[in-house]
């Protein structure tokens, strides 16, 4: 999807001003000290050196609470299907914590990173740090506007790709970010599945599909297992993901054509360092991390791919993941005329209402009231607020669907959609791509 709006003076004051300003923070998956290989830890560190600013959570030493993201009910266990590599179709107790059969392991009273992530994000709009579990595929996130001083984890009980095994390390999800629409997107290892949630208070999946490489690549595939799996990716402000392999071939994605488009190699790195963990810095520069060695940063210059070795006092460890709220290019975004900010919009979230899907291409959504009965309009607008058109709803009971259907095609693009409750009060409101 590609679209162009030609701003005001006006139009431009209202967007530029609420551009995220660059953080020198970042968050770290790591291992719990030197030599463990074990990716359990969350840790913030300073882009600026690497240096540990705090360590958030210790599997096995701080105390949590982890919810069901849906029901909000404490999680007793989870289950991870697949293979197994066991003979026995009965369940075999390996501890009081691990349950095995052929087919499955349960694990009871489990800890949010005990089966290990190598996938983060962080959205600082809702100042959370979103996670995948390597043998689940389950998205998590721990809320970071939490102040009781004990952790708070939420999850989603369904993997990010369905009716897969994730003991096939294809399947494993090994890179995600935040996009500069504000969705999250993560990616399988195999490239076979670009996945996009939403981030605000009802997460909505969906599977765009598999990458395809772009014919200018000259057979440099970034389905590729030696050279162009693991990783990580980031965002810039225009809208592309950028793809840095374990392998350190660098691609950018357009997640609307799902077209990977080869970079070239991240050079000056140590012969032992593979590329695990990347976030943003600023415009042009990135730092990347390794889970495999303990020998700290390096920043990388995203316009050469050149690599610098960073500085860090203190103690290293391995990151399986980086993330920060940065984009590549966002000042270059900040200072075009013509392009607004979109992930600033302003929306009015708004628990007991949900709207899907998001991309809509089938030319209506769905909308479930999980409120109270009674008269609501619901309006679609431009990004100036400039309303297209409007339809009034009646709700009979609480958790009523509604199909709102455009009363006529749109152009492909993005829009703002509204719903006002009886005393004309807008109750809800956010982004809504067209396709």
């Amino acid at each position: 999807m590609k679209f162009k709006l030609l701003l005001s003076s006006f139009f431009i004051t209202i967007f530029l001003p609420g551009f995220s300003q660059l953080s020198s923070r970042a968050f770290a998956i790591t291992g719990q000290g030197n030599g463990n290989f074990n990716w359990t830890d969350i840790r913030e560190i300073d882009m600026s050196s690497g240096n540990i600013n705090a360590t958030l959570f210790e599997n096995g030493k701080t105390k949590f609470s982890l919810l069901d993201a849906d029901t909000k009910k404490p999680v007793d266990q989870i289950t991870i299907q697949g293979n197994t590599g066991g003979t026995s179709q009965n369940n075999v107790i390996v501890s009081p914590q691990i349950i095995v059969s052929a087919d499955k392991i349960i694990v009871a009273n489990p800890s949010p990173t005990l089966l290990m992530s190598a996938a983060a994000a962080y959205d600082k709009k809702h100042d959370k740090l979103f996670f995948a579990s390597m043998r689940t595929g389950q998205l998590t996130w721990l809320d970071l506007r939490n102040a009781s001083g004990t952790p708070s984890f939420y999850t989603i009980q369904k993997p990010l790709v369905s009716n897969v095994d994730y003991n096939d390390e294809s399947f494993n999800i090994t890179r995600m970010t935040i996009g500069s629409d504000g969705n999250g997107y993560a990616l399988t290892n195999d490239a076979n599945h670009l996945i996009r949630f939403t981030t605000g208070n009802k997460v909505v999946i969906s599977d765009l599909g598999n990458i395809v490489d772009a014919e200018s690549n000259n057979g440099i595939s970034v389905h590729n297992k030696c050279s162009s799996w693991g990783g990580d990716m980031v965002a810039d402000a225009f809208g592309k993901l950028y793809l840095m392999s374990a392998g350190r071939n660098v691609f950018v994605i357009d997640p609307e054509t799902r077209v990977a488009t080869y970079k070239g190699t991240i050079s000056n790195l140590s012969a032992s360092f593979t590329v695990n963990g990347v976030a943003v810095i600023d415009d042009d520069n990135v730092i990347v991390s390794s889970a495999n060695t303990f020998e700290g940063f390096y920043k990388v210059n995203m316009k050469d791919l050149t690599s610098t070795k960073l500085v860090t006092n203190g103690p290293i460890y391995n990151a399986s993941d980086l993330a920060s709220s940065n984009l590549l290019h966002q000042s270059e975004k900040q200072n075009s005329v013509g392009v607004p900010v979109l992930n600033n919009i302003e929306v009015t979230g708004n628990k007991y209402i949900t709207i899907y899907p998001n991309p809509v291409s089938s030319g209506q959504v769905k909308i479930t009231f999980e409120t109270h009965a009674g008269k609501y309009r619901i309006a679609l607008t431009d990004l100036q607020g400039r309303v297209i058109e409007t339809e009034e709803v009646y709700t009979k009971a609480m958790g009523q669907i509604v199909n709102y259907k455009f009363q006529t095609k749109q152009a492909s693009g993005m829009y703002l959609i509204k719903i006002t409750d009886d005393a004309n009060k807008i109750i809800y409101g956010d982004k809504l791509v067209i396709e």
